[in-house]
């Protein structure tokens, strides 16, 4: 019987993100974050094995794996329909411009579940979830939000947080090259995510921000990364000199 083999293309784009000017009173933009597009096709025309990986679905996935896709698809969901909400609530453009990121990443995930063939769990309505966990999270962090700007910087900062730790998780679980090359791209996105929030957090709110779920340790290890250029896919950059994953694939 002939294997079923997709090839996952993980494509890296440059989305603008906003951050906060030193001693200005509104957001502006400064940086490129790396953010992930992911398409599947039937295998064998590409030829880019850099920018590729193939997946056997006649090999099933374990349930870490499905359970893993089914709640990163809902959680990346869950963090661009907090942003939009407290855009609203705010109007500060980190939230809406980091909210476009949010659907590149679960959109991500989708792929994924659509090459093995399971059914997506993410509900069409904002603020809508399967997951009962994320469910009673979205409420939370969308009533914590709501009480202040600086509450609604700390909620973004705790959404990253929270996103990178699970993606870690989640990549611990598996060995399979397409699941983990999205998670850590995911990661790496997150990570830019987080030092955005950070440094609008500490220049409108002029305080320090510190670690809300991660250790301190682990905060600072991604506040102080380098954002060195030249460290593309396959050695070709994301935009103004900002590469983004290591060889054959990271965020």
């Amino acid at each position: 019987m002939k294997k079923n083999i997709l090839k996952i293309n993980i494509v890296v784009l440059s989305v603008l993100m906003l951050t906060a000017a030193a001693c200005a009173p509104a957001d502006t933009i400064s940086q490129l974050e790396p953010a992930v597009a992911v398409t599947t096709e039937e295998s064998d025309t590409n030829n880019q094995a850099h920018w590729a990986a193939q997946i056997d679905t006649d090999t099933a996935l374990t349930e870490a794996e499905i359970e893993g896709l089914l709640f990163m698809r809902e959680e990346e969901k869950l963090a661009g329909d907090v942003y939009r909400y407290l855009y609203e609530q705010w109007g500060s453009p980190v939230f809406s411009n980091i909210a476009e990121s949010e659907d590149m990443h679960t959109q991500s995930v989708l792929a994924l579940l659509n090459a093995y063939g399971i059914e997506d769990p993410a509900r069409i309505e904002a603020g809508q979830f399967s997951d009962p966990a994320l469910q009673t999270l979205y409420d939370e962090l969308t009533v914590q939000g709501s009480q202040s700007l600086q509450d609604a910087y700390l909620v973004g900062g705790a959404i990253e947080e929270i996103d990178i730790l699970d993606l870690q998780a989640r990549i611990a679980e598996t060995d399979r090259e397409d699941i983990i090359m999205v998670y850590e791209n995911l990661t790496k996105g997150s990570e830019s995510h987080l030092r955005a929030f950070v440094r609008v957090y500490e220049n409108q709110v002029r305080e320090t921000y510190r670690a809300q779920y991660m250790t301190q340790a682990q905060f600072e290890e991604i506040i102080q990364a380098d954002n060195n250029p030249g460290n593309g896919i396959g050695g070709q950059g994301a935009g103004q000199g900002y590469g983004q994953g290591n060889g054959v694939g990271k965020p």
